[in-house]
């Protein structure tokens, strides 16, 4: 699978959330994480084990490469608070990039 990407100056809030990125700094270099929220220049990342959607990851835009990945599904469940949103993230994103099991 091919994984495109994409400037972050062209994305609305509603494109960003759900959207599967990969760290680029820190001691997290090359995980995987996906977006739950946006403040100002800074994302709140959850990976469903390590990093839970109770306790997201705080991360700067520079220091993400973001990916054309994304499910609706897991979109929809972030803005619905869904109860089983860690276990969809986990699942997500083990079938979509490689994610360190934790």
């Amino acid at each position: 699978m091919t994984k495109v990407i994409i400037e972050v100056d062209a994305l609305v809030k509603k494109e960003l959330i759900g959207r599967m990125v990969l760290s680029q700094a820190g001691h997290d270099k090359g995980d995987c994480y996906v977006i739950i929220d946006e403040l100002e220049n800074n994302l709140l990342l959850a990976n469903g084990s390590t990093k839970t959607t109770k306790k997201p990851k705080l991360k700067k835009f520079k220091h993400l490469l973001f990916t054309n990945v994304m499910d609706l599904d897991i979109q929809e469940a972030i803005l619905s608070k869904d109860k089983n949103l860690n276990l969809k993230i986990k699942r997500f994103l083990k079938l979509n990039g490689n994610v360190k099991e934790g």
